[in-house]
């Protein structure tokens, strides 16, 4: 369940999946939020350039793991366009990471990904809790979903479809 004042951070993610795009990148954004309420880090993807791991889930991880203390890392939430990623999850809960509020699940975006003709992924698509059960996850949020869809319906829009 999203909480109240919650949906900020979420439209920022928003925000930074468009600025992916922008930059010729796909549409995926995070934002790293203290226990209170402070933005530490944002991140969007930068997978454009070949290596398929800059996820900002899993930038945001990193970050964490260098810059803040154990207790910081539990109390900290991550809020991201799109559910983790089995790596994204997996850095997450290595390092100790509280709370995931995602806006389209993995499922949804494997749908939205399908009807755009998106050949699936290298690696099996897969909720947050099959990864990291230990870890709190919120989501969908259906306020934003239609906004992410979008995005990544312009940034599949002419590329070659499947079948």
């Amino acid at each position: 369940m999203v909480r109240d004042g919650e949906l900020r951070y979420l439209r920022r993610c928003v925000e930074l999946a468009e600025e992916a795009l922008d930059a010729g990148d796909e549409p995926f954004g995070s934002v790293l939020v203290a226990g209170d309420g402070t933005v530490l880090a944002e991140d969007h993807n930068r997978v454009a350039g070949g290596d398929r791991t800059r996820h900002p889930e899993f930038e945001l991880a990193r970050w964490s793991a260098a810059h803040l203390t154990p207790e910081e890392r539990a109390a900290a939430t991550v809020y991201t366009s799109g559910e983790h990623c089995p790596m994204c999850a997996a850095a997450h809960a290595w390092v100790g990471l509280g709370r995931i509020v995602y806006i389209v699940s993995s499922v949804q975006l494997s749908g939205i990904l399908a009807e755009l003709g998106v050949p699936a992924p290298p690696v099996r698509t897969l909720p947050v809790r099959d990864i990291a059960p230990g870890v709190a996850v919120a989501g969908p949020v259906p306020e934003l979903a239609d906004e992410v869809r979008e995005l990544h319906r312009r940034f599949h829009a002419g590329r070659p479809r499947l079948g």
